[in-house]
């Protein structure tokens, strides 16, 4: 895990008022809730007292503290426990009678923690080009591999006429000339992907091509973990790879659309049109899961291409912010 930067781990419809939910995130237990006034708080899911789920408990106060199941402990959204019943309301509790409080943050209908040991020192963006007048239907999935591992997969444009020959990759285009990588800022970049049918000629480096200012397709990764297919103004496919632990990761895959002014038919089109994208992640799923290690590093044993190029550029990037945040 890259320390010190915002990770989307839900969406924010799953997290409803007056509920309290317990989710694995960067392998640790999380008891998530919204307060009466729609605020999200989270805090460590494991009790300081005898280790029970706090998110077995329940909310008092409109969501201003919530209760351990097992001896009724009340924490605030600080993780400070407040009160322990045993010993009398009125008894001041000890300072280390507490648990880890995560910073959240809420936009782009997702919620959003601050994994690290600094106060975060920004707020986090989604894609500035999504706006109101697009409108997405939402599907997610759990994937049994690392995180590293599910996001370089929708970075590499070389794979696409092979696991996805019958749906996105149909017409045998397996040369990939380029890819060109684009760096927009120090944790953002687009890259363009120029595949074409096998004609006799070598595949053209990235130095040898050239992209129009003015080209519209294109996909984007910002970093920790969200992604963006921007096929046109009007479509939009984009992707939050949540790391549940080492092994595992929730995908959430939104499809966005604005084809009319009316939102509810973009609503319509965006639903109708989820299908297809829940069968090429499924053909992703199929071939991901196999892959050995579950976990990707900067140094491995594998042997890349010219096509690996933005996995390479993502790999070398997250071993800088490891190194420079991970201290």
């Amino acid at each position: 895990m890259i320390k010190n930067q915002w990770y989307v781990v839900m969406s924010s419809k799953e997290v409803k008022e007056g509920k309290l939910i317990g989710v694995t995130r960067f392998g640790e237990k999380l008891a998530i809730w919204r307060d009466a006034e729609g605020k999200v708080h989270c805090i460590s899911d494991i009790c300081c007292h005898r280790g029970a789920s706090i998110s077995h408990g329940k909310l008092l106060e409109n969501g201003k503290r919530v209760m351990c199941p097992f001896h009724g402990f009340e924490y605030d959204p600080t993780g400070k426990v407040r009160v322990i019943p045993a010993n009398g309301r009125s008894t001041p509790v000890p300072k280390n009678f507490r648990v880890k409080a995560y910073e959240t943050y809420e936009t782009a209908n997702f919620i959003w923690i601050w994994y690290g040991d600094s106060k975060p020192s920004y707020t986090p963006s989604y894609f500035e080009d999504i706006d109101d007048s697009l409108t997405y239907a939402e599907f997610s999935e759990v994937w049994n591999v690392h995180y590293s591992r599910a996001i370089e997969n929708q970075l590499d444009p070389i794979h696409v006429p092979f696991v996805h020959y019958n749906t996105i990759g149909r017409g045998n285009r397996t040369v990939a000339d380029g890819p060109i990588v684009r760096w927009i800022n120090d944790t953002m970049f687009y890259f363009y992907v120029f595949n074409r049918v096998d004609d006799g000629t070598p595949a053209r480096k990235p130095e040898e091509m050239q992209i129009s200012e003015m080209s519209k397709v294109y996909l984007e990764f910002k970093f920790p973990n969200i992604w963006q297919n921007h096929i046109d103004e009007k479509l939009r496919v984009t992707a939050a790879f949540v790391p549940i632990d080492e092994e595992h990761t929730k995908i959430y895959i939104r499809f966005y659309v604005g084809f009319t002014k009316i939102k509810a038919l973009n609503k319509l089109i965006a639903t109708l049109g989820m299908p297809f994208n829940k069968k090429v992640l499924h053909q992703d799923k199929a071939v991901v899961e196999t892959q050995i290690p579950k976990k990707t590093e900067l140094r491995m044993s594998e042997n890349l291409i010219n096509g690996d190029l933005p996995i390479l550029e993502y790999r070398k990037k997250r071993e800088q912010l490891k190194s420079a945040n991970n201290k």
